[in-house]
């Protein structure tokens, strides 16, 4: 299945979504990150896939976003449009209920660094390079660069690609954390396959209570983990039972406080 610009292929327990501009190095405009909203739905709709693998279509994993897409808004139109839509995107990519792995096919850099780092895991190819190089362009990292990254990878390592623009190759993202596994080229998504292979014989339940765990503990979108991590908790309970058919029959509800 598809979406314009985003491509999903389902083996199994495991969905592949791959960014599909390749003429562009699958840098984003709107309609991309249209597309990516719609494919995390349509992925996360399915009860069967247990762990998504994203990658880039070609040579490039992602090259960002698109300045001309984004190059002739207007101050507020920039903020609003593009910043905050592509914001609420790539959180929506993050807080995918399954494991999500990144296979990094190559070069990412802005806002592909911060597309790769919405995953769990990532897994890279030796040739690539890794950066964020806005304010080489008089911008600032606009979807999640400074947040996101600097609590999955620590504030000095963003400090280097922002402020100094340090480009960093395969290895030394390995060596500072950006990244969790380097191969050689062309095999990055049989790396993403197996590993996601891995993950889907462990529970399914157990991994996404897991998933919002260690977002809670890291600090991100603590209010939303925290109010499902409850509500899968009540859900279960006898006491959410009998409100319901207590409100179904239109009588006082008897709570026993059973679990």
């Amino acid at each position: 299945m598809a979406e314009k610009g985003v491509r999903i292929e389902v083996e199994g327990p495991v969905a592949i979504m791959t960014v599909s501009r390749p003429e562009k190095l699958n840098a984003f405009d709107i309609d991309m990150l249209k597309a990516l909203a719609s494919a995390c739905d349509t992925v996360e709709a399915n009860a069967d896939i247990r762990v998504a693998i994203l990658t880039g279509e070609g040579k490039g994993f992602s090259a960002g976003g698109d300045i001309k897409a984004w190059g002739g808004m207007s101050a507020n139109e920039f903020g609003h449009q593009w910043v905050r839509f592509g914001h609420r995107v790539f959180d929506r990519l993050a807080t995918l209920r399954m494991p999500l792995i990144a296979a990094m096919n190559g070069h990412a850099l802005g806002g592909g660094l911060e597309l790769a780092g919405a995953a769990d895991i990532r897994i890279a190819e030796s040739q690539i390079r890794i950066g964020m190089p806005e304010t080489s362009l008089g911008m600032v990292p606009g979807w999640s660069g400074t947040q996101r990254l600097v609590k999955r990878f620590g504030a000095q390592i963003v400090r280097r690609m922002v402020l100094g623009g340090e480009i960093f190759s395969a290895a030394e993202a390995l060596q500072n954390g950006l990244t969790d596994m380097v191969v050689e080229t062309g095999t990055v998504v049989s790396a993403a396959k197996e590993y996601a292979a891995r993950i889907a014989t462990r529970g399914p339940a157990a991994l996404e209570i897991s998933k919002l765990m260690l977002a809670v503990a890291n600090g991100e979108d603590n209010g939303a983990a925290v109010e499902a991590l409850g509500s899968i908790l009540v859900a279960k309970t006898g006491d959410l039972k009998e409100g319901v058919a207590a409100f179904s029959e239109k009588r006082a509800a008897h709570f026993t406080g059973e679990w």
